[in-house]
């Protein structure tokens, strides 16, 4: 049976040496304390008697845990709190003295933040994340709750390498009633983001022969650099104003056996990929037996009209569909998923491993709560209402201010893309910096092999700001456009 003492309280390791039993223990407390092991303000254990514990918080005995007498333990915080080290309170017990613990020793406390420097960004208008201060933290909570209480035993152990059922039971529905997509919990593998789940596919690639995929000549360059860490080539496929050209995805096009797509939305163009060239690349894949890999970007957020559908309901055995909670919710969730022809679905698990090490069970109980509840979807749509307002008012800004500058792309999504003058892409990317202003210019999200002549713009993600720095972005964008 466990003794009274060691269930409550603090506890605190320190080894007393050298003669003497109470020189010893003040030594190692002084040292504790001095190195910063002990920060200003921690508690540390009562040496007080069990008998009077009740009445002082239940803090356990030092004493007890060293094995030595208890009078031992109070002469040494004694002369500790004499020299200034420790201070003793009644009812709040004994704790480091403010100000014992060297500036230079000092854990776990963080320095004064540095001062603004001359040209450091005031706002961020850096595609690729939501407006953070819109996380619904309330219904979250509650969520959260509900899942914790519900949840089996078993949750909390290693779990299957495809995630929580419960999560993939959720998001079959939620994918097939909102974007079309045909799947069951059985060929949804749980992912901790886009990039993971690259990471798992670009293993399989490898793994089937190390064709190189296709992408397309505007993306990110963070997808590229994965699959060439897996040590696949990518081979960049055109694009025009009807988006990215599949019908170049030929029999002789050597090596490719894969091709990476944004269709709902292309990022960072901005418009969806037409339907002859959704027919090409389906066709593509049943012919040679290729996949399509279909990163859904933003596709929830389509604000003139019902967004379209999912490239894999038309060739469910032929594309991996990949979504995210990052744009929705918060990219810091760590969540995606990957919806498998079933024929594929064995070898990413045999990459992912044989347990589901990479995504927290609690989260994925969380969001499975949520999406059943109807809490996502009203918080989708509660955030697709403010970024159509906040992409309204930049296209408003851009008519009065910059009537030279295009934006361009569907009405949809966290970005838009402002097409400037010829030659002025770098300039008006430096101006920016000078006023505070981070953002993008397009050659950054240009493939390094793409043969068509580049385009000067930049990649606005508004998004990103929160609702209070949002007018001042907007007025700092206007006044560096030429």
């Amino acid at each position: 049976m466990a003794k009274p003492w060691a269930t409550h309280g603090v506890d605190l390791h320190v080894e007393p040496s050298g003669p003497g039993v109470r020189k010893g223990l003040t030594d190692a407390l002084r040292e504790a304390v001095r190195s910063g092991r002990l920060a200003s303000g921690a508690r540390l254990p009562s040496s007080l008697p069990h008998s009077r514990l009740r009445s002082s918080g239940g803090t356990p005995i030092l004493a007890a845990d060293l094995g030595i007498a208890r009078n031992t333990v109070a002469g040494a915080y004694g002369d500790l709190v004499a020299e200034g080290w420790l201070t003793a309170c009644q009812g709040s017990g004994t704790r480091v003295a403010d100000g014992a613990v060297p500036q230079s020793a000092r854990r776990g406390q963080q320095p004064p933040p540095p001062r603004p420097e001359p040209g450091r960004p005031v706002y961020d208008l850096i595609p690729g994340s939501p407006d953070l201060a819109s996380f619904p933290r309330t219904e979250w909570l509650k969520a959260a709750r509900r899942a914790l209480t519900s949840a089996p035993h078993d949750a909390l152990g290693y779990g299957d390498p495809r995630g929580r059922v419960e999560l993939r039971t959720a998001l079959a529905d939620y994918l097939s009633r909102t974007r079309g997509v045909r799947a069951d919990p059985e060929h949804i593998v749980i992912a901790s983001g886009i990039s993971h789940a690259l990471m798992l596919l670009g293993t399989v690639l490898r793994r089937r022969g190390g064709h190189s995929p296709a992408v397309e000549s505007y993306g990110l360059d963070v997808h590229w650099r994965l699959l060439s860490r897996a040590g696949l080539g990518t081979v960049p496929l055109p694009y025009d104003e009807l988006g990215t050209r599949t019908d170049d995805l030929t029999d002789d096009l050597t090596g490719v056996r894969a091709v990476l797509l944004t269709p709902a939305h292309q990022f960072p163009m901005g418009a969806p990929l037409h339907p002859d060239r959704r027919a090409a690349v389906v066709e593509w894949a049943r012919r040679t037996g290729g996949l399509v890999l279909e990163d859904d970007y933003d596709g929830e957020f389509r604000y003139d009209r019902q967004p379209i559908g999912a490239l894999q309901g038309l060739a469910p055995d032929h594309v991996v569909y990949l979504g995210t909670a990052s744009k929705s919710l918060a990219p810091g969730l760590r969540l995606g998923w990957l919806v498998l022809p079933p024929s594929l679905t064995p070898e990413v698990l045999t990459a992912k491993g044989g347990t589901d090490w990479s995504c927290g069970a609690l989260d994925q109980l969380t969001l499975a709560e949520f999406i059943t509840s109807g809490a996502y979807d009203r918080h989708v749509r509660s955030v697709r209402l403010r970024y159509r307002r906040r992409r309204d008012a930049l296209v408003d800004a851009l008519r009065e201010h910059a009537p030279g500058v295009r934006p361009t792309g569907i009405a949809a999504g966290l970005h838009a893309v402002l097409q400037l003058p010829p030659g002025t892409e770098e300039s008006v990317v430096r101006a920016a910096a000078g006023q505070g202003l981070d953002v993008h210019g397009l050659a950054r999200y240009r493939h390094p092999r793409a043969t068509a002549d580049p385009l000067d713009a930049l990649v606005v993600g508004y998004g990103t700001p929160p609702d209070h720095a949002w007018a001042g972005a907007l007025d700092t964008l206007c006044r560096v456009l030429p």
